[in-house]
């Protein structure tokens, strides 16, 4: 049985003030609490779970700390409408940035994403992709909100995501590296030369690239809509763009 305290403190860290406080966040579901404990990068303080998983797993994961909770308990702290089996705190790293080797290869830079199913999803196809790095804006959602986590489905434990003021990044890149930009106002992606090894710009669900970061762009590019129709969709999800473009710089 664990404590009322407990039960608090984890239920507290649903919420980004006390992720910040004490620097640790949740993870759940059987898959990527898995993964996560085959993880080198990342230091599990605690794994609660229901004592079937305890059972089939502690041999697997011997040098991690379980604490057996009922179902009740895992409902109460759980950040899920219908709570699994497993729940882990885990310690957020601290990361030390080396830029020189982030724009040494693609990579993403997200400016202002708000959504943190987006930003998920987002690092999930970087994972699909093979691209190692995702700089985001330093007012873009933080990649260790619990409906990130699950998004990503696993993913934010191999794309490592840095935290930056964006135009003094792109000010200083190497010259060498192309920056390309998602906007409506651009080349169409289909047509137009593309650097495999460049940074791809993704704008903020509602408002796009900001100007700062717009005015620092090497090329802007479009995706454009095939629909034969007068009325049509008029963007794209920032995940479902960001897809096409890694999909495009690969296929190159």
């Amino acid at each position: 049985m664990i404590s009322i305290q407990t039960i608090k403190r984890v239920k507290a860290l649903q919420q980004k003030k006390f992720r910040e406080e004490e620097k640790r966040f949740v993870v759940e579901t059987p898959k990527i609490v898995e993964e996560l404990l085959r993880s080198k990068t990342y230091s599990v303080e605690v794994v609660y779970a229901l004592k079937t998983w305890i059972d089939e797993n502690w041999k697997r994961f011997a040098r991690h700390t379980f604490e057996e909770v009922t179902s009740k308990e895992l409902e109460r702290i759980s950040g899920l409408q219908a709570p699994n089996q497993v729940l882990a705190v885990v310690e957020k790293p601290e990361v030390s940035t080396d830029f020189k080797t982030v724009f040494s290869d693609t990579s993403l830079m997200l400016d202002d994403i708000r959504d943190p199913g987006n930003l998920g999803t987002i690092l999930r196809i970087a994972d699909w992709f093979g691209i190692k790095h995702v700089i985001c804006s330093n007012e873009s959602v933080e990649y260790t909100n619990p409906k990130c986590i699950q998004a990503s489905m696993g993913s934010f434990l191999r794309v490592e995501v840095h935290y930056a003021d964006l135009p003094k990044i792109l000010s200083e890149k190497p010259e060498n590296t192309p920056i390309y930009g998602a906007l409506m106002d651009g080349e169409n992606i289909y047509e137009t030369e593309l650097n495999p090894k460049s940074c791809i710009v993704i704008g903020n669900e509602t408002h796009g690239i900001s100007k700062p970061v717009e005015a620092l762009l090497t090329k802007k590019i479009h995706i454009p809509s095939f629909s034969t129709e007068q009325t049509h969709a008029e963007s794209l999800n920032a995940s479902v763009a960001t897809a096409i473009f890694c999909s495009e710089l690969r296929r190159r």
